[in-house]
């Protein structure tokens, strides 16, 4: 190394020389100006993944609260499913219980004691005033408790088929018939038809009774009739013609003569004798014919 007064000492290592650039002709031209581009491009890729990231999760985001909605959504609708449900099955059970009761059938009672032992009109006799209901006449003194205990049952609704007049010519009885023979208010104002025997004109036995010696004394010649008289019992629409068959004289309690027949029949029942009423007078009958009411 050569040192010269007034120059700075020359460097130790020669100072790099620049690359000369020289501007490619032809096909170079091209390959150059990939190498170019693939320089330039991890720097756009890195940009452009940056910004799809972020689009990315944005997206993710969105998804997420869109399915927690659905779930929300979901849920709700179980829960409004589960009380409509609830709803209609409590109505349901409603409907049930209601038609149920609708459908229940009463309790049975037992058949009053009355209506099995001892026939209707009973009663004794007071003069100069009407006997009350526990004045019940000749009946057995065991019987008596149940008979002053005993209540009419209910009267029925009356029907176009119901009896609603008695006429018997030969004793001149032109009377009402009422429902209830061992109803006392009832046999006050006419002819007792017993509740669940036989309609006029219909098959079995059709019982009616009545006083013989207070309340009009309706039925106080009955003892007058023979076999072959005959009697009318009228409905709101016919007329029904019976021919006496027998007269019988019977103990209050025989109630046999009550009972059903398998054909159209009629029982007329009263106290006898007169103002005595220690037995009853029963007056047998069949049905003759039937003709539209007049």
């Amino acid at each position: 190394m050569v040192e010269v007064a007034g120059r700075p000492a020359p460097a130790s290592q020669p100072p790099p020389l620049s690359r000369p650039k020289a501007a490619p002709t032809g096909a170079m031209r091209h390959y150059l100006l990939e190498l170019e581009d693939e320089a330039a491009a991890p720097q756009e890729r890195v940009t452009v993944e940056g910004g799809k990231g972020n689009g990315r999760t944005w997206l993710n985001r969105l998804l997420f609260l869109v399915e927690v909605g659905a779930v929300i959504g979901l849920v709700m609708v179980l829960l409004n499913l589960w009380g409509t449900q609830r709803d209609l099955n409590q109505e349901l059970s409603q409907v049930q219980q209601s038609q149920a009761a609708a459908l229940t059938l009463p309790t049975p009672t037992a058949a009053p004691l009355i209506d099995l032992v001892v026939l209707p009109t009973g009663h004794r006799y007071v003069e100069g005033r009407s006997p009350e209901p526990v004045e019940s006449g000749d009946i057995p003194a065991h019987l008596l408790p149940a008979l002053q205990a005993f209540q009419p049952p209910p009267l029925p609704t009356p029907g176009p088929e119901q009896a609603r007049i008695i006429e018997i010519p030969t004793i001149g009885v032109n009377a009402p018939i009422v429902a209830g023979v061992y109803d006392w208010e009832q046999l006050k104002r006419g002819v007792g038809h017993h509740t669940g025997s036989a309609l006029p004109g219909q098959e079995g036995n059709m019982v009616l009774a009545a006083h013989n010696d207070i309340y009009g004394e309706i039925f106080r010649d009955l003892d007058q009739l023979s076999p072959g008289d005959e009697f009318t019992i009228s409905t709101g629409a016919r007329s029904y013609t019976y021919v006496v068959t027998k007269i019988d004289i019977v103990e209050p309690t025989d109630v046999d003569v009550m009972q059903a027949t398998d054909y159209a029949s009629a029982t007329l029942i009263s106290c006898y004798p007169y103002r005595i009423n220690t037995q009853r007078i029963v007056v047998f009958a069949d049905l003759k014919t039937n003709a539209p009411s007049s």
